[in-house]
């Protein structure tokens, strides 16, 4: 079978669910799987589809934005392991920034208490509170399928404060592209957020590499990817660019 004809059938395989086992798109071309891994790179370099552990998956939409529901019904066991690692590099007495990521969200249980905490992120604010964590909301306008505060009044009130760390959820993490998330006014609050804090973290699984959103962020080096087993070869392109902060179970 042609190259073309591999390619296309791959495609289409993905447009029927959203994720293939390598396996399958080797009975289903009737080739080597060194071949299906050969154009499953070629694939993912023209920006058709990711490669992930076993095989590929769809690439999200550039405004593909999953409410805070879904993102914390998904990968949960992971996002913990991964939140609780980032906790563990705050220190008492530090100043931190929580943005209004799920993962974000998972890290509050591991913190320590003697920090002050500024966030955007509104289902954060309880959570914090019953930890007797001193926290600071921003203001701004509440969006309601993300939860997090946005706009200028966000912007505004974000400015007054300088962090020791920051923590970050991205929607997609691109080894050209950098950081990305859906809503640029989101894309705005994490910049300003990353430029006030002398150590810059962004935490998520391994769904969001080779995914691009909408509106751009930063550049990966600047930030710390902190995230679960990749693979290696994956692994081996972003350590290129930037640290990375690998959480196994």
């Amino acid at each position: 079978m042609l190259e073309p004809e591999r390619h296309q059938m791959i495609l289409e395989a993905l447009k029927v669910k959203n994720t293939v086992k390598l396996q399958e798109l080797v009975d289903l071309t009737n080739s080597s799987e060194s071949t299906i891994r050969r154009d499953l790179i070629q694939l993912e370099q023209g920006k058709f589809l990711k490669r992930v552990h076993g095989g590929a998956a769809k690439l999200q939409g550039k405004l593909q934005e999953p409410s805070m529901s879904e993102k914390s019904s998904k990968n949960l066991q992971t996002k913990r392991q991964i939140a609780q690692f980032a906790s563990s590099l705050v220190d008492e007495g530090d100043c931190i920034y929580l943005d209004a990521g799920s993962t974000i969200f998972e890290m509050i249980a591991f913190l320590p208490e003697n920090i002050v905490v500024v966030t955007n992120g509104l289902t954060h604010v309880n959570e914090l509170i019953e930890k007797n964590i001193k926290t600071f909301l921003l203001g701004g306008n509440a969006k309601p399928k993300t939860k997090a505060l946005i706009g200028r009044g966000a912007l505004n009130s974000l400015e007054q404060y300088r962090f020791d760390k920051c923590f970050m959820g991205v929607n997609g993490i691109h080894s050209q592209f950098g950081y990305t998330t859906p809503d640029p006014e989101e894309a705005l609050i994490k910049q300003l957020a990353l430029s006030l804090s002398r150590e810059a973290f962004v935490v998520a699984d391994e769904s969001k590499f080779s995914e691009i959103a909408f509106a751009k962020i930063a550049d990966l080096h600047q930030a710390i990817i902190i995230t679960n087993e990749l693979d290696p070869d994956t692994q081996e392109q972003y350590q290129s660019k930037t640290k990375i902060k690998v959480v196994t179970s």
